[in-house]
């Protein structure tokens, strides 16, 4: 909870007092209260015109989600489990078997009565009560369900596996089956679901008995499976809650007047109630509620924070994301009642005040209703740290600050969000730390260390990061500043702190491709004017030359005077002064990475596809067809590949770098690839190589990423030719096939999106103008060399011939190879490494395979044949060269040149 303060809300905002009936007529807060006369906070009217009539609730989204998720377990259970299911159903006609058919029928024609009236009443009681909202939503959620229920019974009578109808449907004694989903049961729970007679005692109990004694009717009376009940009633549920999250609920939030009732409620007698401006961005640990300055007939004004249903839902899944992907560290629950929320912000507010910490002391509680909350504090008033200006952050409020972090360790309660608005300051400078409600009692050694990493970057952020540093070791001592090193990572602080350092690495950047183009520009100029100045004629190829180098070393220097570290590297430097012999190695917080995440299920994906090919493959035929003298062939053009690979590198490298080790570190890619993806593992091997081998950091990178660049151009245009060239190889005229059209029309399509959209165009053109600041000059200094341009250009067609020969030679060595042209397979190799590339597994696993398969089956291979050829294909291209590549990488390391 943070105080209602001058800063958090717009300045010049006109107050408007918020006054309940019964009361005198509003008036100024006391002259005390700083924050009210400086006029920065708005009051709200009674009726809170501002509020949303409608929001979107996270929890219906994943009730809805799960909903899905069950329906599909179900139709998979119902599917592979056919004995199951029988079963089930023989049990339950054996076990019934002795009920009398007249006590099915009564009970069956009671219930379905009830089910039609118990709705309409409630209806009824609604409307009387205005709240006819929610009948819409109901009778809404109803007709969807009864056309979701339709659109089942249509696909299980027609296109569903038998097993699926087997066990949704029963056979009519007259003839036919009966509906998979009961049309009227679906509805009413939808109904049910969507109007909330959950959430009312009386009427879930009685809809609930009718529709348990009408299932059991119909089951009994042999009309339907346990399956299909199953199915309906969570076919009306997940309607009930998708239409719930597409059309909104209604907003039950309380209204100032609601507020100001409760206070009376409580003992107050409350004026007026002004509304402070939400924080924004407060979804990591949950919003923090709105939040009111309430004065008093009689009194100091307060601090009031209101917490709803909704605004406790923001940030959900962001919560759920980091309870899922952080280890070693408690995130706290996802989803909390209010009244677990209440409990924690006061046990949390008491804690802090009994530590010793200046904190906000809260004097009362309540509910406003059941689906919201308030806390009520005094008020101490302030200025976050954030809206000071940077001379009154002086070295004494920095080491208050730290007293503050201080007191809450020595109890070890951890704040979990020590930023800039979460720190106080009143008007005697006294620091004060609030917003302590996703806070932690008893907490760990890194959740703490984690507090203090947070503040030093907090600090660092206003003061710089000397003063930060010495203000904590003044406080906290040296040895415990320095155990925060391993926690000092981006990932450890809070969302809006690494939002900030994002924006000031991108400021860096910028200043640094500012200050590149200026040095070019301004050695452009020079060598103008000196050209001007000559009178006499000189070596014109000496003097070019010497003007290139002596263009590249201004942008080198240029470079490397505007280069700046991040303020985290800043505050490990500062630590490092004062204990040298800290740990700096980060703590692995994360339990799974996003790209790790991806590459598992993008593998997972294509290692079924991969498997289900390989299940129709004849393997012993092909085996006794083999061709050996081919596959000798796949294996030496497979080997040759790593000297192709090795010259495209060096070409771009104008530095002298030996070419044997050149060759070893493009054999060692192949353990490296076995571990990331195939678009990453080979270019950090390279630029590692090609640093250790002498070359700066930035020219390594620059080289690697010139090698990149044109692979990439490269690879566009052979993909176009040879797409060309197979085109018009079954035509005696030289017109493209239509699937050179297609996609020259859908890359065209892609191209005019991405202008035509501002953040699309504003992402290629940052990372595109990033790429060419360093790269442009890296191939100034290869152009200056005619060979080594040609042995890169060399290098890639020779690389790609290599690969499309290995290919070729696999598919021979099956006895196919005369069905396809060169260009064919060309084309196969390179969309196929194109999509392996894109696919973030480990050199493509599973993606490439799937894709070369497909492709040589589209251009005419049997399916046996091109699956067997893959297979043998990425056998000597990735698997076989492992071993090899572990060998090379383990000699490299050994001698330091990795």
């Amino acid at each position: 909870m943070q105080p209602t303060t001058a800063s958090a809300s717009t300045p010049g905002a006109e107050p408007r007092p918020e006054t309940d009936p019964g009361t005198h007529s509003a008036t100024e807060p006391p002259a005390d209260c700083d924050d009210a006369a400086s006029g920065h906070i708005d009051r709200v009217s009674g009726d809170e015109p501002l509020l949303a009539a409608r929001v979107h609730r996270p929890s219906d989204l994943l009730r809805l989600l799960t909903g899905i998720l069950a329906i599909a377990v179900l139709l998979a259970i119902a599917a592979f489990a056919h004995g199951t299911t029988t079963g089930l159903e023989a049990d339950i006609s054996k076990s019934t078997g002795g009920t009398p058919p007249l006590l099915i029928k009564l009970a069956g024609l009671t219930s379905s009565i009830a089910i039609l009236i118990l709705p309409v009443a409630f209806a009824i009681e609604r409307l009387v009560k205005r709240d006819g909202l929610r009948i819409a939503d109901g009778v809404l959620a109803a007709v969807l369900a009864h056309g979701v229920s339709l659109a089942t019974d249509l696909w299980v009578s027609r296109a569903a596996p038998q097993s699926i109808t087997d066990a949704l449907t029963q056979p009519i004694t007259g003839g036919g089956l009966t509906d998979p989903v009961h049309g009227y049961l679906a509805p009413v729970i939808a109904y049910m679901t969507a109007v909330g007679m959950a959430r009312r005692p009386r009427w879930r109990v009685a809809l609930w008995v009718v529709l348990l004694v009408n299932s059991l009717a119909v089951l009994l009376g042999s009309q339907t499976t346990p399956f299909s009940i199953a199915l309906t009633i969570l076919i009306g549920w997940t309607v009930a809650y998708g239409t719930l999250y597409a059309v909104g609920s209604p907003n039950v939030r309380p209204t100032g007047r609601q507020l100001l009732a409760g206070l009376r409620h409580v003992g107050f007698k409350p004026v007026t109630a002004m509304r402070a401006e939400d924080v924004p961005d407060s979804s990591e640990q949950g919003d923090r509620g709105r939040r009111y300055l309430v004065t008093l007939e009689d009194g100091p004004p307060l601090d009031v924070t209101v917490v709803d249903r909704e605004q406790q839902a923001q940030g959900f899944f962001y919560r759920v994301w980091r309870r899922l992907t952080l280890r070693s560290i408690s995130t706290g629950r996802s989803i909390q009642s209010l009244r677990q929320a209440l409990e924690q912000e006061a046990l949390l507010a008491y804690a802090a005040i009994a530590a010793g910490a200046n904190a906000p002391k809260l004097i009362a509680t309540s509910e406003l209703g059941p689906d919201a909350v308030m806390l009520v504090y005094e008020h101490l008033g302030g200025r976050s740290l954030d809206s000071l200006a940077d001379d009154e952050i002086t070295d004494e409020l920095l080491r208050s600050a730290w007293h503050q972090a201080k007191s809450l360790q020595s109890r070890r309660i951890a704040h979990r969000r020590l930023v800039g608005d979460a720190i106080l300051v009143d008007r005697y400078g006294a620091v004060i730390v609030t917003d302590l409600r996703g806070g932690e009692i008893a907490a760990g050694d890194i959740v703490l260390r984690m507090d203090i990493a947070q503040l030093l970057t907090t600090l660092g952020l206003r003061a710089g990061a000397e003063r930060a540093v010495a203000a904590a070791v003044a406080v906290l001592g040296p040895d415990a500043v320095a155990d925060s090193l391993p926690l000092l990572q981006p990932i450890a602080l809070s969302r809006t702190t690494r939002s900030t350092l994002r924006q000031l690495a991108r400021e860096r950047a910028q200043r640094e491709r500012e200050a590149v183009i200026e040095a070019s520009d301004a050695a452009r100029q020079t060598r103008a004017r000196s050209n001007t100045n000559e009178v006499a004629p000189a070596d014109s190829r000496k003097d070019v030359r010497a003007e290139k180098k002596a263009e590249k070393e201004a942008i080198d220097d240029a470079l490397e005077n505007a280069r700046e570290e991040d303020l985290l590297t800043q505050i490990r430097h500062q630590v490092l002064l004062i204990r040298p012999q800290a740990p700096v190695e980060p703590v692995r917080l994360e339990r799974i990475k996003p790209r790790t995440l991806i590459s598992l299920i993008a593998g997972s994906v294509a290692a079924y596809f991969l498997f289900t090919q390989m299940a129709n493959i004849p393997f012993h035929d092909l085996l006794q067809q083999t061709q050996w003298g081919w596959v000798i062939a796949a294996v030496f053009f497979s080997a040759f590949s790593y000297v192709a690979a090795a010259m495209s590198l060096l070409g771009f490298v104008p530095e002298n770098v030996s070419f044997f080790r050149t060759i070893l570190a493009q054999i060692s890619g192949s353990f490296v690839k076995l571990v990331a993806p195939a678009a990453v593992g080979g270019v950090a091997l390279n630029t590692r190589f090609l640093q250790r081998s002498g070359i700066r950091p930035g020219l390594a990178v620059a080289s690697v990423g010139a090698s990149q660049l044109f692979g990439l151009a490269s690879h566009i245009t052979l993909l176009m030719v040879f797409g060309y060239i197979t085109g018009t190889e079954s035509t005696a005229d030289l017109s493209p096939s239509r699937t050179v059209i297609a996609g020259l029309l859908t890359a065209a399509v892609l191209a005019l999106v991405v202008t035509a959209v501002p953040f699309l165009r504003k992402f290629v053109v940052t990372r595109v103008r990033s790429l060419f600041a360093g790269v442009i000059p890296r191939m100034l200094d290869v152009l200056q060399r005619p060979r080594k341009l040609l042995t890169g250009i060399g290098g890639m067609l020779l690389l790609t011939a290599t690969f499309v020969m290995c290919l070729d030679s696999s598919i021979r060595a099956f006895g196919e190879g005369n069905n396809l042209s060169y260009a064919s397979i060309a084309v196969v190799f390179l969309t196929a490494n194109a999509v392996g590339s894109a696919i973030p597994t480990p050199g493509g696993v599973g993606a490439v395979e799937t894709a070369l398969t497909t492709a040589l089956v589209i251009a005419g291979l049997p399916a046996g044949v091109a699956g067997a050829a893959v297979l043998l294909y990425r056998l000597l291209t990735f698997w076989l060269p492992v071993l090899p590549g572990w060998l090379c990488f383990n000699y490299l390391t050994r001698r330091g040149e990795l």
